[in-house]
């Protein structure tokens, strides 16, 4: 039982996919939070152009 665990706790090949993972979620917010900006721009772009075309 006590080598099961000493395998156990030497093994990091969860802790990188972990890492991975997790770089990745950051990645995905930090894209989510500047195309939500942009959307919001260009939505208020595009109404300013509509309006002026009246």
């Amino acid at each position: 039982m006590k080598n099961v665990f000493l395998r156990f706790m030497k093994d990091d090949s969860g802790a990188t996919a972990i890492e991975y993972g997790l770089i990745a979620a950051g990645i995905s917010v930090a894209i989510i939070a500047v195309v939500n900006g942009l959307g919001s721009k260009l939505n208020t772009k595009f109404n300013s152009i509509s309006t002026q075309l009246k």
